[in-house]
């Protein structure tokens, strides 16, 4: 790789599932400068085959899997091709595409830790005749890191506070949290669910994506009693560095503690939305006492009854949208990936070690070449 100059593609599905988010941005003195972004809609009959292989490891024999990392890929280079149809950039102007694909296993501990992220960036790099990038987690947790969270050095870069600490909460599927230190220092870890266990209800229920405005948890009650026993998780109690998915965070895990089936769903609804912010809270209690703002990011800056709760009890922090910053919260990620093709082409480092936990930074992705003669 010569260098690393011109535009990149960043693309990601979270643990959710409710679409590819890509963005496309140039990087202006290391920094990135948005050109343009969307979110393309998954095939519904894949999106649900995704969240169900997300949730249950015996729904998937290896010919399913080969297929399904195939099909997503396509699904990926579909939303190239309309990234760069709606911004009429041609795709020999595109240096990379950072794909980070979609995870379907994220197990960063055990005997044999591994995270699994597909989407075919073969196929990808074929259809869009443009280099790709992808496979990003998997160095961080074989140097004995969680892979995750990678959005950190990111938020470190753009958000970086003067003089006091600041948290960056990243609502997608789980919930991460960023810590940027008034010393410099930067800290992070998954603090749990988030929109994955709330929108799996909620499909359940009421038979769409998601929880608009999280009017539906608005009208149920918080079960105090439901919502001890799923605090009472251990995973909430685990020192960082430490990352989750929707492996663990699922409607079964959510069925195995429900002490009546009786129990009304809008009151189930508002009792997962109580969890999310409750843990978000402890979390930066725990570890941001000092921090005088809060970001947001991610999808669940439009869930208008969350942001109202973690307002309340991340008080008396500020809270407010990274885009109150200029950088668009739902886009935030899929730059993230840009940059860490970016990172990729120039042999630089794309974790912290003192966020994931690995024994040292390490250069991260795979790189698929595309076929030379197809720019």
């Amino acid at each position: 790789m010569d260098d690393a100059a011109g535009l990149y593609i960043g693309l990601i599905s979270g643990t959710s599932a409710d679409g590819i988010d890509a963005a496309l941005v140039r990087f202006e003195h290391d920094k990135p400068q948005w050109v343009h972004a969307l979110t393309h809609a998954w095939p519904e009959a894949l999106r649900t085959q995704i969240l169900r292989v997300a949730q249950d490891e015996t729904t998937l024999d290896l010919d399913a899997f080969g297929r399904l990392d195939v099909a997503i890929g396509h699904t990926f280079a579909d939303a190239v091709d309309t990234l760069l149809a709606q911004s009429g950039v041609p795709a020999a102007s595109i240096r990379a595409v950072g794909s980070h694909g979609q995870t379907i296993r994220h197990r960063p501990a055990g005997e044999h830790p591994f995270t699994l992220q597909i989407g075919n960036a073969s196929v990808i790099a074929e259809r869009g005749g443009i280099d790709v990038v992808a496979d990003f987690r998997s160095a961080d947790v074989a140097a004995g890191g969680q892979g995750a969270p990678l959005l950190p050095a990111v938020h470190a870069m753009l958000f970086n506070p003067a003089g006091h600490t600041r948290v960056v909460l990243n609502l997608g599927g789980i919930a991460n949290i960023t810590v940027l230190n008034a010393g410099g220092e930067v800290f992070g870890f998954d603090t749990g669910p988030a929109n994955g266990l709330m929108d799996a209800w909620y499909l359940r229920h009421r038979g769409e994506a998601f929880d608009r405005d999280g009017a539906f948890a608005a009208s149920g009650q918080v079960d105090e009693a439901l919502l001890a026993t799923l605090l009472n998780d251990p995973y909430f109690a685990l020192p960082p560095p430490k990352s989750t998915g929707r492996e663990h965070f699922h409607l079964s895990w959510l069925d195995a503690r429900l002490h009546s089936v009786s129990t009304a769903p809008a009151d189930v609804q508002a009792t997962l939305l109580e969890l999310t912010a409750r843990s978000v809270a402890m979390a930066v209690d725990a570890h941001a006492t000092d921090a005088k703002d809060v970001l947001l990011c991610g999808g669940g800056v439009h869930n208008g009854a969350l942001v109202q709760r973690l307002r309340e009890l991340l008080q008396p922090r500020k809270l407010a949208s990274t885009a109150a910053y200029g950088v668009d919260p739902d886009y935030l990620e899929a730059t993230a990936f840009a940059w860490l093709a970016r990172q990729r082409l120039l042999g630089l480092s794309g974790n912290l070690p003192a966020v994931t936990g690995a024994r040292g930074p390490r250069v991260l992705g795979a790189v698929h070449l595309a076929p030379r003669g197809a720019r």
